[in-house]
């Protein structure tokens, strides 16, 4: 079963992703990050890879995509707040993205 992050690791888990561009949300547990790409296909590459990590894992972005550019919230809506599996997310997002710049 997925927990929510205690408070002990979130400092752990959370700052290599803060280093990396993701925000916190104010007013709620949840992190944000935009990825802007060379172009649409870029974009949308991209949001496919992902999509298909996330049904692996069953756990799925809050997403939305204009152009080149896509905004993603990350949260687990089971614990009502982050947990490790939006780091793991966040992460192979990151990853991924390196992968899809045009």
């Amino acid at each position: 079963m997925t927990e929510r992050l205690s408070e002990e690791t979130r400092k752990t888990v959370l700052e290599p992703l803060y280093a990396s561009g993701w925000e916190l949300i104010d007013g709620r547990d949840a992190i944000h990050k935009t990825f802007v790409f060379d172009d649409f296909v870029h974009a949308f590459g991209w949001m496919t890879q992902v999509a298909i990590w996330a049904e692996k894992w069953d756990h799925h972005p809050e997403w939305d995509n204009v152009y080149k550019t896509v905004n993603v919230t990350l949260t687990t809506h089971d614990v009502d707040g982050l947990s490790a599996l939006d780091a793991k997310l966040a992460r192979k997002m990151d990853g991924l993205a390196g992968s899809a710049a045009g």
